[in-house]
């Protein structure tokens, strides 16, 4: 494993590359809003993609690094996360095809900017469809635009008991349900046999 201190337009942010053995394709994941790259299922991905025959990227954004628990605003979070991925195809993982992704924050970051990094696809881990109540008490707006404005391939593995929901299928949109919540943490196996075989399918199409 090998880090990289990569300059942002909002801080430097550091990506822990994984690299597998004769790669097709780059898989690089952001984390969720208060948590790390250390994430069980980003780790049990990460031996998944190896698996696959793709290298892994995980990215600590510039908040994470400078040692804040709060997420940055999405422009923020998106502006950084292009920058990385730029830098990325750019140097160490050009010419391999790439596939855009993350935990919950990370997943929706990767579905907004994966036009303005050409990922070829994008994997979504516990995407949070549906916001906490406001303080009001109203229902915030769902997110489920995210996700459809997607015109790439699309993997969303989702626990069946997620408190932020369960979203749909779609065209390009595939949803495996595992055992769990929002920390897929119960059928870690389940999350990696799903994320290996979709990423078979859609690096050899890219």
């Amino acid at each position: 494993m090998t880090k990289l201190e990569l300059d942002t337009p909002h801080g430097p942010a550091i990506a822990h590359l994984h690299p597998a053995q004769s790669p097709v394709g780059v898989l690089v994941l952001g984390h969720g809003a208060g948590g790390g790259v250390s994430a069980p299922d980003l780790v049990a991905v990460t031996v998944a993609a190896h698996a696959a025959g793709v290298n892994v990227v995980l990215v600590e954004q510039p908040y994470r690094v400078a040692g804040r628990r709060s997420p940055a605003p999405a422009h923020q979070l998106d502006a950084a996360w292009i920058a990385v991925v730029e830098q990325l195809l750019d140097g160490e993982l050009r010419g391999l095809a790439l596939v855009a992704g993350g935990r919950s924050s990370g997943a929706r970051v990767a579905c907004r900017t994966a036009q303005a990094t050409g990922a070829a696809a994008v994997l979504c881990l516990a995407f949070p469809l549906q916001p906490p109540r406001r303080a009001s008490g109203a229902q915030a707006p769902d997110r489920l635009h995210e996700l459809d404005a997607m015109t790439v391939p699309v993997l969303v593995v989702q626990g069946e008991r997620d408190q932020f929901g369960m979203p749909p299928g779609g065209p390009s949109r595939t949803v495996v349900q595992v055992h769990g919540n929002h920390s897929l943490r119960s059928d870690l196996p389940a999350v990696a046999a799903a994320v290996g075989g979709w990423l078979t399918g859609v690096v050899e199409l890219a």
